[in-house]
């Protein structure tokens, strides 16, 4: 899966520009006028020199003594040329901020939803902060290039051309001179081009390892505490943070050689042109007006040139960041949506069937093997076993987190990946062991069930799980912040706000991983008093932690190490035995001991 989306990193430089100009067509459009606009730009910028030429020649210099009037109207076109000048300027870099933040913004949307496309088994194969920081920072490193780097990109080589063309007119001799002083940057460039690409890819990889380091202890920072690891913590931190800037070091050395190269360059240039200008003017080729505005073109030639380092390094940036956002779009949605052409589930208790289901992570060894059976509408199944004896992926494949490797999964008879996506979330709820809150109010985390629920609607769903008391009990009722990831909350509270959401979204099949928090008895007592409200009338799976649960259940599914072994109700495994006696057996004993 990660070779997957890393394969943006193989890709070319120009390919990269070509994929990203596609996932971003907002860059192409009014491209024609804003380059108009950058010729307008650095037109303005030549129009100067070859007025204090020509009036230094023809005004200043004029036979018969200085033309005033020649030299006003010089300077009336120098003005005229340095406020078109700023006028185009104003409207290229308005235009390319537009279309640089309108293009960046459908990539990163874009970005964002095919990473909530991926199942959570590609997702997971990845870290959260190198997964974050692909559709963030890589998206922003983009952003500031094209809005800042491509302005002086088009500038840059709009300017460098028409100095090519005005210093030629001048003085094809000076031209050449500028030239060969450039050589040896100009061939080198693509030398500097991989290296910089290569070196800025490790860049770009680091500050995703390095937010990863960051983050993990912060959001975890109860336990980082709890175990007095502050110093380990802060080491890996340290680490990446070291390692990051070995990687940024060793980029910036060829950004300096470049730009030192440049300045070499420059300087060359303009020692040129003065020698050879001095030996052309004495022989009468050219005159001292000429060669002032040569001096002056040779700068608007100069400056982009030895701004061009900066900007290949602000490239190099900005297509690593880009192929690592690539990467992501180029990773496929394992979990294909059949959209409108795929089946629609009737509403009402659901079948299930899993038909010689076999599932196993990339790497390893099957999780569930040849797993076959049938669960009755309406039934309440709960599903026990050992840690590790594939109770949860039961879960997973059930709501289609994950595809199986082999058979099939159907509801009502119809193959779970044929199902329309919105009419699969619509009748199946996972309710896993800790619901995730958001750090909004308790309403609006509720509402995630149905985004649309009024407060009304939410109050009678709470009524009818005989939690309206608890509602009411709270600060200030479901404008009660719950704080990041649900903190101001206990463990039962985030459970009942999870229950109340799967019973706003109203499930025809319900899909529960029992959670093992620890909570006081009467909360307890509430949950599993709520459970049987919520269960009534619909097909049920729950992955059982608690005794009373697997006793409550019409049967009980027995697996162990990925096969199902017993399967019965809980009376009738009771007196079988086996597998399920033995748990049983270590249930009542750690009841016995708590």
């Amino acid at each position: 899966m990660s070779t997957r989306m890393d394969s943006g990193d193989q890709i070319g430089m120009w390919a990269t520009l070509r994929r990203g100009v596609e996932h971003s067509p907002e860059l192409k459009q009014g491209i024609v006028g804003t380059l108009l606009l950058a010729l307008l730009s650095t037109g303005g910028q030549v129009v100067v020199p070859i007025a204090i030429q020509q009036t230094l020649d023809n005004g200043l210099g004029a036979d018969g003594g200085p033309d005033v009037g020649f030299t006003v109207r010089m300077g009336i076109l120098a003005a005229a040329a340095v406020l078109l000048t700023g006028v185009a300027s104003y409207l290229m870099t308005t235009r390319l901020f537009r279309t640089g933040e309108a293009g960046l913004a459908t990539l990163r949307t874009e970005a964002f939803r095919h990473v909530h496309d991926l199942p959570l088994l590609t997702q997971n194969t990845e870290s959260r902060g190198a997964l974050v920081s692909r559709v963030t920072s890589d998206v922003d490193q983009v952003s500031q290039f094209l809005v800042f780097g491509g302005i002086l990109f088009v500038v840059s080589v709009g300017q460098v051309l028409v100095a090519t063309v005005v210093m030629a007119v001048y003085s094809w001799q000076l031209t050449i001179v500028v030239w060969l002083a450039f050589a040896p940057l100009f061939l080198s460039l693509r030398y500097f081009q991989q290296r910089l690409s290569a070196a800025y890819g490790v860049v770009r990889r680091q500050v995703g390892t390095m937010l990863s380091a960051i983050s993990e202890p912060v959001v975890g920072a109860a336990v980082v505490r709890t175990y007095a690891v502050e110093d380990r913590t802060q080491a890996r931190i340290d680490e990446a943070i070291r390692r990051h800037q070995q990687a940024s070091t060793r980029a910036q050395g060829f950004t300096a050689v470049s730009f030192s190269l440049g300045g070499l360059s420059g300087g060359l240039a303009n020692a040129g042109v003065l020698v050879v200008g001095i030996q052309l003017g004495l022989a009468g080729d050219i005159t001292a007006g000429e060669v002032l505005a040569f001096a002056f073109i040779v700068t608007l030639f100069v400056g982009p040139v030895q701004m061009g380092t900066q900007i290949l390094t602000d490239a190099q940036l900005a297509i690593a960041g880009w192929r690592r956002v690539i990467g992501i779009l180029d990773t496929p949605a394992d979990l294909v949506d059949p959209g409108a052409d795929g089946a629609t589930l009737p509403r009402g208790p659901i079948d299930v069937r899993f038909d010689h289901v076999t599932f196993a992570y990339p790497g390893g060894p099957p999780v569930l093997r040849d797993v076959d059976l049938g669960v009755a509408a309406g039934t309440r199944l709960a599903v026990v076993g050992e840690t590790g004896s594939g109770k949860s992926t039961f879960a997973k494949l059930l709501t289609r987190l994950m595809d199986p490797a082999e058979g099939a999964v159907l509801l009502d008879g119809v193959d779970l990946r044929r199902i329309d996506q919105r009419s699969l979330r619509s009748s199946v709820v996972l309710v896993p062991q800790e619901g995730f809150l958001f750090d909004d109010t308790v309403g609006a985390n509720i509402r995630y069930g149905r985004l649309a629920a009024t407060d009304a609607e939410i109050l009678e769903a709470a009524r009818d799980l005989g939690l309206d008391d608890w509602l009411g009990g709270l600060p200030r009722g479901l404008a009660t912040r719950v704080g990041q990831r649900g903190e101001a909350l206990s463990a039962g509270e985030r459970q009942l706000v999870s229950l109340l959401r799967a019973r706003l979204a109203d499930p025809d099949l319900l899909v529960l991983d029992e959670a093992t928090s620890a909570v006081d008895p009467a909360l307890e007592v509430r949950i599993g008093r709520a459970l049987e409200r919520l269960l009534v009338g619909r097909t049920s799976v729950t992955i059982a932690h608690r005794l009373t649960t697997a006793e409550n259940a019409d049967e009980v599914l027995v697996v162990d190490a990925g096969r199902v072994v017993q399967r019965g109700p809980h009376a009738a495994l009771l007196a079988e035995g086996g597998t399920y006696g033995a748990l049983h057996a270590s249930w009542v004993a750690q009841q016995a001991v708590s």
